[in-house]
């Protein structure tokens, strides 16, 4: 199979020298990419952290059947994905990259006379400047950050890429049971339309994560085997899709 691969965190930039980002580092689609090249795929690596694959494997250097690229913020990973995703090109795409929200739309500071009551959540004279510039000065009292929603790249992925491949998403949870976590991610993996889903929470991510696909069967599998046991499931969908004459 041709397979592509998302991994690692995207940049919301603030500035041109300040971003937010989240905690998360590649390492998980790391794992899956050499898996699957150990399993002789054609492996195509969009990652924000192509180092994690010499981490997790120094001295690797692939011969053949190895592509990586990288990003940065969102809009590196949607345009990157927009590339690639359409086409044909690929039989497998596993997101598993850690995809902003929000992005910023703009950064203010209260003028002189305003107050703020957080009691109300009220502005007394409020108003806000725009003080949005490639360094955003370090001399304001306070800054307030406004940030929209991102567009949901998964979405994009049935849709406007329209890729018939096997589609795998991840669906990550805080604070909540393992019966209300696979809940939410069956309601993200239909949004989708993917095939296969992984989902864990923040509290147990180094430890176990869920498979699900879409007969509404889970699979709990121990993190340290999930790059293995997601690939075999992949492999056995793929081989039903060409049974059974799916495009």
């Amino acid at each position: 199979m041709n397979v592509l691969v998302t991994a690692g965190n995207t940049q919301t930039p603030i500035d041109r020298v300040r971003c937010i980002t989240n905690v998360f580092t590649g390492r998980t689609g790391a794992r899956i990419a050499l898996e699957a090249h150990r399993r002789r795929h054609a492996v195509t690596l969009l990652s924000s952290h192509p180092e994690a694959v010499r981490d997790l494997e120094p001295g690797f250097n692939p011969a053949a059947n190895w592509a990586a690229r990288t990003y940065r913020t969102f809009e590196d990973l949607k345009d990157a994905m927009a590339e690639l995703v359409p086409g044909g090109k690929f039989d497998l795409l596993i997101h598993a990259a850690a995809v902003s929200d929000y992005m910023a739309a703009g950064v203010y500071a209260p003028v002189a006379g305003t107050a703020f009551d957080p009691a109300t959540a009220a502005w007394t004279h409020g108003k806000l400047n725009d003080v949005s510039a490639g360094k955003v000065k370090s001399h304001h009292a306070e800054l307030w950050l406004r940030l929209t929603p991102t567009p949901k790249l998964a979405d994009l992925v049935r849709g406007e890429w329209a890729f018939r491949g096997v589609f795998v998403k991840f669906k990550l949870e805080a604070g909540v049971t393992d019966a209300q976590l696979r809940e939410a991610a069956l309601r993200s993996r239909e949004q989708s339309d993917a095939d296969l889903i992984v989902a864990n929470t923040l509290e147990a991510k180094d430890a176990a994560a869920w498979i699900g696909d879409r007969a509404g069967g889970w699979e709990r599998v121990r993190r340290a085997e999930l790059a293995a046991r997601l690939l075999e499931r992949v492999e056995l969908s793929n081989q039903s899709r060409a049974w059974s004459g799916a495009e």
